[in-house]
């Protein structure tokens, strides 16, 4: 973190923004950060708080009470979190996450995630992955769902089995607990969508869009474990990695998940989360070279819900 800096325009810098002007004079930092900086007002032109895009002048002088550095671009440990661990090796640690928990903060002030817990049992995730803020996490599942999520505690480890995930190697299973009875299972093909100027991130059938930002073709299969009163529970597997694809393809086939709002269920009284559960992963470990395969057991919320 950089603190209490004082610089002047230089001849060669007029004319250009003030966010161009900050990351060349500080490069520890990044634009991103300038960005916030200037957003939250610690940087002052002439002793007055400015827009990003300012264009600034020679000679006027650059106040900067706080900038963070790419250093600080990391997840930051938070003891109180504590993960409920179901393996750990020398590679991979696999966690069932309860819903409501984010997997992974957007910003490094933010520490109440599953990362941050696992970060402060295990330090070493904080380097690992391609993505400070993600801190070895091998996948991401919506902070609603509860579940399996795996990290890996080496770049090797984190390498290898990315490459899986990217060569549709790694299979993925989730238990689904949806409105109406199901008799059969089936294979959901669909082209999705992010809905634009949508207040929380929704994603919808692409061909309702005229002009969709971009489309992604999401692949399902599913099939009914058991029928529990007016709903159906279903083993979820799916080909693709998608941003809420079981959510909205179940949906756009009639069947949203228990208490999804988002994508058209009934309100359940009382409950704050959906019905979705990261049940289980499969594929060859980095390092035993061997299959491997891990479930998750239901948490409490939502074994009590299959109880009725």
């Amino acid at each position: 973190m950089l603190s209490d800096l004082n610089v002047e325009i230089l001849p060669e810098e007029a004319g250009r923004r003030l966010d161009q002007v900050l990351p060349a004079r500080f490069p520890s930092s990044t634009r991103a950060f300038c960005r916030q900086a200037i957003a939250e007002g610690a940087v002052t032109l002439n002793g007055h708080p400015v827009p990003k895009g300012m264009k600034v002048r020679t000679g006027m002088r650059i106040r900067v009470t706080a900038l963070k550095e790419a250093a600080d671009l990391r997840v930051f440990p938070n003891p109180h979190i504590r993960p409920v661990i179901l393996f750990e090796d020398d590679a991979l640690i696999g966690v069932n996450k309860p819903a409501g928990l984010p997997v992974q903060p957007l910003s490094p002030d933010e520490t109440d995630t599953l990362m941050n817990g696992l970060v402060a049992r295990y330090p070493e995730l904080a380097a690992v992955g391609d993505q400070p803020l993600m801190a070895g996490a091998l996948h991401r599942i919506d902070t609603g769902t509860s579940g399996l999520v795996l990290a890996a505690r080496t770049e090797t480890a984190f390498t290898r089995v990315r490459e899986q995930f990217a060569a549709r190697q790694v299979t993925k299973v989730y238990h689904a607990l949806v409105e109406g009875q199901i008799a059969v299972g089936n294979r959901l093909v669909n082209d999705l969508a992010h809905l634009p100027h949508s207040a929380v991130c929704k994603m919808v059938d692409a061909r309702i869009l005229s002009k969709p930002d971009r489309v992604m073709r999401a692949e399902t299969a599913y099939r009914p474990i058991a029928w529990l009163g007016r709903s159906t529970l279903l083993e979820v597997t799916i080909q693709t990695g998608v941003t809420h694809q079981i959510r909205a393809q179940l949906a756009l086939a009639g069947y949203p998940i228990v208490n999804d709002t988002l994508y058209g269920a009934k309100p359940v009284a009382g409950c704050g989360r959906h019905f979705l559960h990261a049940y289980a992963i499969a594929f060859e470990h980095p390092t035993r070279h061997q299959p491997f395969r891990l479930e998750a057991p239901y948490t409490p919320d939502f074994e009590e819900r299959l109880k009725g």
